[in-house]
């Protein structure tokens, strides 16, 4: 009544009760009892169709370490430092003088010398690559198993953060000195980041899905989760897919400065990479290139292909907060990680390795720790490594280096150290394997790749089992 008598006060309708109508008799309540099978479905299953298994059948690098797989994995074993001076260029007026460069790199059997004259490092870095795991997946340019491939269904997805930065810099620079006429006609074509899947494409002759995705450091992982979906919806068979990055020039080494993300131990370089420790002072700078070959399982056992490990899944996201600082409360890192491991039919406590992004500065590193602790609950069973320890952050490469070391884990039984452990972070409480190798077999891994833009990735690996 008085909030009728109150509308009538402020001049409004006068509006009628809805009619009552006689009410229905409540069922009784009955208990739920959920049956062990109903309850089994709650627990995460992994793909078991053939034709969406996707398993890695060959691995290509080319690294600080040198191009060849193994040699790569067993410095990272021995814990050595690949980091040291600059010397392809005057660094005297950086404060940063040091970086994980590539020494006597050679393409020779891989690229013609006329191509290779003309290539940026990172269009020759992806190529090398590429082929070299092809040759490690039986199916090397030329063989009889290369002949057989059906190549409209073999893809390339070789992604890069920063394109052929040589290349567009040497552009720039001829323009403001000499003018527009001595621009290269390869200037656009070298610098672009797609080119490096389409050259890569035209020399193995794969017509399938191919293209680069670029999100910064996240972008080896990016392109490990499209290839994945492009085999499991049935657009592909097998696809090269990763990551290459040449960046270590003076614009390249000049930007990382200017955005004060950069290590400045000029005085003892292979100490300046220490994730997670106390007197960390930013990442080192890396470059190189890492890919795997990733197929179906029913198309890598027609070919009685040599199966190393198995991708059971991944997933991507971003922070949405900040250009190049991570979520202080790790929420883009740990919904990522879940996600991945939903995709991958897999549960937290399975998880006993983990390849993390661990770039060696102040918000990244303890990010990235309380992430992984909101997504399992008992960390001290996990081994964790950074390799960016031993070879620097390679930027758009980084995930596929660490992939590879990811699966060499698997495959030897061995998990690389974490080097520079002096003083770690008192949050950092589990086993980082510091400064020494351990013996580990993994049950199911996962690889953590984070770049500028917030965007977060995580692709998860098994042990391959038919």
């Amino acid at each position: 009544m008085q909030a009728q008598a109150h509308a009538h006060t402020l001049g409004l309708r006068r509006v009628s009760p809805p009619p009552s109508f006689p009410r229905r008799r409540a069922r009784p309540r009955q208990r739920v009892v959920r049956s062990a099978a109903a309850a089994a479905t709650s627990v995460p299953r992994r793909e078991t169709d053939p034709k969406k298994r996707v398993v890695i059948s060959g691995m290509g690098l080319v690294s600080v370490f040198g191009n060849e797989v193994d040699a790569f994995y067993d410095r990272l074993l021995a814990g050595e430092s690949g980091v040291g001076p600059i010397d392809r260029f005057d660094t005297g007026s950086f404060p940063t003088r040091f970086a994980g460069q590539i020494h006597g790199f050679s393409s020779e059997g891989y690229i013609d010398g006329k191509n290779d004259r003309r290539l940026d490092d990172c269009l020759r870095y992806c190529i090398v690559s590429g082929k070299k795991a092809l040759e490690n997946a039986g199916l090397g340019k030329g063989s009889d198993e290369h002949s057989k491939l059906d190549k409209v269904r073999a893809g390339v997805l070789v992604g890069t953060g920063m394109g052929g930065l040589t290349v567009f810099s040497d552009g720039v620079q001829n323009l403001i000195e000499k003018g527009y006429r001595k621009i290269s006609p390869f200037f656009i074509p070298y610098a672009i980041t797609n080119m490096g899947s389409a050259l890569l494409a035209m020399d193995v002759g794969f017509m399938g899905p191919n293209y680069s995705i670029s999100t910064a450091c996240a972008t080896s992982n990016y392109c490990f989760y499209a290839a994945a979906n492009h085999i499991r919806r049935g657009e592909a068979d097998i696809i090269i897919a990763g990551g290459t990055e040449a960046a270590i020039i003076p614009i390249g080494l000049g930007g990382f400065v200017a955005c004060r993300a950069l290590s400045q131990r000029n005085d003892d370089p292979k100490t300046a990479s220490r994730p997670w420790d106390k007197e960390r002072d930013g990442f080192v700078m890396g470059e190189g290139a890492g890919v795997l070959v990733m197929e179906s399982l029913e198309h890598a056992m027609k070919r009685d292909a040599p199966i190393i490990a198995e991708y059971l899944g991944g997933a991507v996201n971003c922070d949405a907060y900040h250009m190049t600082d991570p979520r202080s409360d790790g929420l883009g890192v740990s919904s990522c990680i879940t996600k991945s491991l939903e995709n991958a039919g897999v549960a937290p406590e399975e998880v006993n390795y983990i390849n993390a992004h661990a770039t060696s500065t102040l918000a990244g590193d303890l990010a990235e720790v309380r992430a992984i602790k909101q997504v399992f609950k008992n960390p001290f069973d996990i081994k964790i490594n950074s390799t960016k320890s031993m070879i620097g952050h390679c930027l758009g490469a980084a995930g596929g280096l660490e992939a590879i070391a990811t699966v060499k884990a698997i495959t030897t039984g061995w998990v690389h150290p974490t080097i520079n452990q002096f003083n770690p972070e008192s949050e950092v409480d589990f086993d980082t394997i510091a400064n020494e190798k351990k013996q580990h077999e993994v049950n199911v891994a996962i690889s953590n790749s984070f770049g500028f833009g917030g965007h977060n990735s995580v692709v998860v690996f098994a042990p391959f089992k038919p």
